[in-house]
């Protein structure tokens, strides 16, 4: 058993012999106790059955309290651009300005043992006690886009619980990084210095939804590869289309280690969210953010229906081999699927 399955077993037995209720978990949360909100995202992870309805309830309970005043931030690059040692760096600033911070920090698992890797404690080391500064690792499993299977969960628990800003670090640049731009308010993407064939070789759509691109490692030898690389990064921006929010992405450089531009960046995000609440575009956002959970809900708890009744179940398999073995197109399988369940309500 590797030790994230250790580390899992542990924390799930611990649930199974401390008995509450829903209302007593939510109450410690609200007063921001980080023992309290850990053991319930470890519910919200948990398969068993026994902790479905608790966590539903925190879920609706968060949903009722949400703080509008948090800000959300995506962090993302390319793996070794120093994410973690950037977020070290930032929540150190923050908490100075008197700001509680929760960090959802997801390590990369190996797709084969399951195994991730968890050395928050390592990276973040100036903050990780910090009375102010909640961290929670997760492994990304097989999701898709860095993000951790109950992120979005996640992030309302530590949202909920009054949290001024939430830090969103993903594995590195994926095939679906648009998830994270979709649970945040702010997408911030951080390049190595030294552009040249490097930048041919990042997707244009990453970098299209970036809000703040950050140039990091920025220091010694690569101070004069960064203000080059900044230069080629903001040309590149000039060629996409304008934001609908009306922002404009702009091109800083920075380093961790030691802390070079980390207040100017600071400066950046904040004037991002003054121009987004002021315009509306926020509110927009997040109402955009609410409808697509809400979709992606609704899907996964209708594929999780059909596997429930075991007829409707059988054709699904059936289905789905077909479609493998390219006898029926997947829209027309989708399409038989949902009149076969829609005749089962019926009867």
């Amino acid at each position: 058993m590797n030790q994230l399955s250790k580390s899992k077993e542990a924390a799930l037995s611990r649930l199974k012999r401390n008995t509450f209720s829903s209302e007593e978990l939510w109450l410690k949360i609200r007063k921001r106790d980080k023992v309290a909100l850990g053991q319930a995202i470890s519910i919200l992870e948990s398969q068993s059955e026994n902790h479905l309805s608790i966590a539903e309830e925190l879920l609706q309970f968060a949903t009722q309290h949400l703080n509008e005043k948090c800000l959300k931030i995506g962090i993302t690059g390319v793996p070794g651009v120093g994410k973690s040692t950037f977020i070290n760096a930032y929540t150190q600033l923050l908490v100075q300005k008197s700001l509680s911070v929760a960090i959802l920090a997801v390590d990369p698992s190996s797709q084969q043992s399951g195994g991730s890797i968890l050395g928050d404690k390592t990276r973040m080391k100036d903050i990780f006690y910090h009375p102010e500064v909640f961290i929670r690792p997760s492994p990304s499993g097989n999701q898709l886009g860095g993000v951790a299977n109950k992120t979005r969960e996640v992030i309302l628990l530590c949202e909920a619980a009054g949290f001024d800003r939430i830090l969103v670090e993903t594995v590195g640049v994926g095939q679906s990084e648009t998830i994270v731009h979709q649970m945040t308010d702010l997408f911030l993407l951080l390049m190595l210095p030294g552009a040249g064939d490097e930048l041919q070789g990042i997707k244009r759509g990453i970098m299209e939804l970036a809000d703040i691109l950050v140039v990091h490692k920025a220091d010694g030898e690569n101070a004069k590869k960064a203000k080059i690389a900044a230069i080629d990064y903001k040309r590149a921006l000039h060629l996409f289309s304008p934001s609908e929010n009306g922002w404009t992405p702009c091109v800083l450089i920075a380093s961790s280690e030691p802390p070079i531009g980390i207040d100017k960046i600071h400066e950046k995000i904040e004037s991002y969210f003054l121009h987004t609440n002021s315009n509306g575009s926020l509110s927009e956002k997040r109402k955009r953010e609410w409808s697509q959970w809400f979709e992606e809900s609704l899907e996964h708890q209708l594929l999780q229906f059909i596997r429930m009744d075991k007829s409707v179940f059988d054709f699904y398999e059936m289905m789905k081999s077909e479609v493998a073995l390219r006898k029926i197109s997947p829209h027309i399988a989708a399409k038989r699927i949902i009149e076969s369940l829609y005749l089962n309500v019926k009867r």
